[in-house]
């Protein structure tokens, strides 16, 4: 085992979630310690501000969704995906029950209020391009979840607080505020992207992952590689034994969501690697193209880090 070296600050848009747990358990779990990190994570919402903590030096990593580097690092400039957390898009469209929403329904969103986090939102909005919807036509509104403008929330949560008091009509959120939207009997999902809901280009939208600078990156690079090792030894624990979820979910998240933490991660399992594959990258690229973050098409290597 490697005594601690140095601080390893990491930034996460939602912590009571299951979206960046894996970095959350490597916190806990002690994986980074292990690898001569001294990490602790801290709530910076939303995930654009995230990113801009990290351009600021004020983090050494943000957990969270990779297309939203570019909101602080246009073009991909000054900044690099070091690994996944889980492959794929990994939010939910949950419509109030009493609609009567249908899986995999899309076009109950027409007419509709659709509660989404800034960046997250962009997922959405391409899918129901890709979907043959428009949302000025359709009467579509997609905008912030009442009540999110604190700079410590956690999303999924308040947007299932907010389908129950019927605020919104629905949310594109995580699993943990989709899992507490259905068990109240408030929500049904309509799309789980991970799962092969909706068009099929949209599970490399993004995914959840972590970036560093490339300055980092040059003044760094062993604890960039100690990173990586870090998620891939996380991984491979929970896979050995998910009760480990429930373990770190005692120390982190309130009671109720605590005890769900576990079902949530035994579900994502399957998707945890920590690969970046040159497919998702292009496909990544070009969902950002489409919605007006990128112009260019930087090649993989400006935009994944070479750790090996």
């Amino acid at each position: 085992m490697t005594s601690p070296s140095r601080r390893f600050r990491i930034a996460v848009p939602d912590l009571i979630s299951n979206s960046y747990f894996p970095a959350i358990a490597a916190t806990e779990l002690g994986k980074f310690r292990d690898q001569g990190l001294d990490a602790d994570v801290q709530l910076i919402f939303p995930v654009s501000k995230a990113y801009e903590a990290l351009r600021a030096g004020e983090v050494d990593c943000v957990a969270g969704s990779a297309h939203s580097a570019l909101a602080a690092f246009p073009e991909w400039r000054g900044v690099k995906l070091l690994c996944a957390q889980g492959q794929g898009m990994y939010w939910f469209l949950v419509m109030r029950s009493d609609i009567n929403p249908a899986r995999g329904d899309v076009s109950v969103v027409r007419g509709r209020k659709i509660g989404a986090a800034p960046w997250v939102d962009l997922g959405l909005k391409q899918l129901l391009v890709a979907a043959g919807l428009d949302e000025a036509r359709d009467d579509i509104t997609i905008a912030p979840v009442p009540n999110t403008g604190s700079p410590s929330v956690n999303f999924g949560l308040t947007a299932a607080k907010a389908l129950e008091e019927r605020l919104i009509d629905g949310f594109w959120a995580n699993g943990m505020g989709t899992e507490v939207a259905v068990r109240s009997g408030a929500g049904t999902v309509v799309l789980d992207i991970r799962r092969g809901d909706g068009p099929k280009e949209c599970f490399n939208y993004t995914m959840a992952s972590l970036a560093v600078t490339d300055e980092f990156l040059q003044k760094h690079p062993d604890d960039a590689r100690r990173a990586v090792t870090a998620m891939k030894e996380t991984h491979a624990a929970l896979k050995k034994d998910v009760s480990l979820a429930a373990q770190v979910g005692r120390k982190v998240f309130p009671e109720r969501e605590a005890a769900l933490i576990a079902g949530l991660i035994e579900r994502d399992l399957p998707f945890y690697t920590t690969d970046i594959t040159p497919d998702f990258v292009a496909a990544m690229n070009e969902f950002a193209r489409r919605r007006g973050i990128l112009k260019g098409d930087p090649d993989y290597s400006q935009v994944v880090a070479s750790v090996v």
